[in-house]
């Protein structure tokens, strides 16, 4: 089997985490999420990808190569320029040859994709849309199906008076490369508005697959930081690296922990990682790897990229912290607060409110307090 991961993406919504990182290159318990992705296909019986890239396509042939390190094949293919989602699989058709799997590179989902292949081959389809219940369709791709699942008809982020099923476009497909017959080439094309509407108006068979398997959208600050939560506290599935070191507790590799540091699982460590005199950890929490924390630094609910240094008594709870950054002595980062690269903050900030600090930024002691 074979399938397409669409990243071509800028990473708008996720700034300033993504101004150094593309959006699928951003760590997921210290791995980089694309990685967890292609690992999960490859065990489903996915033996060679297509990225589809725009953004830094560098950083991704660096990491993977060929994909032989992940014992897949892998292709790395760069867009002249951005071309929409259908766009971006017609880019890259001479490489498909039969039933291909296409992924949005910012979903995180642990959907049986050999089921669904199975019913895309049962019902005989040309494109099978995976679907997904959610409470408030208003912000999604409505995906209004028959009794036999047939699509029926989309609609876009629908008024409340006008929704008539909660099951929303998931954004996992199955196609058979056929379809992209009807995208024109070298151009901007989405399959949403542009050719899934075309098949529906043509007649071939295009159903919804409806999942209640995990599902969230990485793109946004907040569900970036909830998807580490739901990870930790077992909401999907997921095989963490390292050794267990103590209840719900796991270190990648190596890490210093003094003795009268407090830790409450569940809490992933990088490895490299020191955490000091006092502190308390508390989860679900993930320290990447190569980490300072100081005498009484107190964490709950926090994700630190690498190698981060954090002073005496810095709190961080519900926020994330980049790369390469120093946090001074008593600094609170708190609800939502989101830090780039690169930054160095004095002592006695505060942070909070959904803040975002871009990469590189420099601040006094007590320059900012909510």
């Amino acid at each position: 089997m074979k399938a397409v991961i669409l990243v071509g993406g800028l990473g708008t919504r996720l700034r300033p985490l993504t101004c150094n990182t593309p959006k699928p290159m951003i760590p997921l318990v210290n791995q980089p999420f694309i990685e967890w992705m292609l690992l999960r296909l490859r065990d489903q019986g996915i033996s060679e990808v297509v990225l589809a890239v725009q953004y830094l396509a560098e950083r991704f042939r660096h990491a993977f190569g060929d994909g032989s390190r992940l014992e897949m094949k892998l292709h790395i293919v760069e867009e002249p320029e951005p071309r929409g989602t259908a766009g971006a699989v017609k880019n890259v058709e001479h490489l498909l040859d039969g039933p291909t799997f296409i992924f949005n590179g910012d979903v995180m989902t642990d959907l049986d994709l050999r089921a669904m292949l199975a019913y895309h081959q049962e019902k005989q389809s040309k494109v099978t849309i995976a679907l997904t219940p959610v409470e408030d369709p208003t912000q999604f791709g409505l995906v209004e199906t028959e009794r036999d699942d047939r699509v029926k008809r989309f609609l876009e982020k629908p008024r409340v008076e006008d929704i008539t099923t909660n099951l929303i476009n998931a954004g996992t497909y199955v196609i058979d490369p056929e379809v992209l017959r009807y995208v024109p080439p070298n151009q901007f094309y989405m399959f949403e508005r542009g050719l899934f509407p075309v098949i529906m108006q043509i007649g071939d068979p295009m159903y919804g697959y409806s999942t209640r398997a995990y599902w969230t959208d990485i793109g946004k600050p907040q569900t970036y930081i909830d998807v580490h939560h739901d990870i930790l506290i077992g909401k999907v599935k997921y095989d963490f690296r390292g050794e267990q070191i103590a209840d719900r507790v796991w270190v990648e590799g190596d890490a210093t922990i003094h003795p009268s540091a407090q830790m409450v699982g569940p809490v992933v460590i990088g490895n490299g990682t020191v955490i000091g005199r006092g502190a308390r950890i508390i989860g679900p929490t993930v320290i990447g790897p190569g980490c300072q924390l100081g005498t009484d630094v107190s964490l709950e609910g926090a994700i630190l990229w690498e190698k981060n240094i954090l002073e005496e008594g810095v709190t961080i709870r519900n926020s994330v912290l980049g790369a390469n950054n120093t946090i001074g002595a008593k600094t609170y980062l708190t609800d939502g607060a989101i830090i780039g690269d690169d930054c160095s903050f004095g002592a006695e900030n505060r942070l909070e409110r959904g803040i975002r600090i871009w990469p590189g930024t420099i601040l006094g002691d007590k320059a900012i307090s909510f």
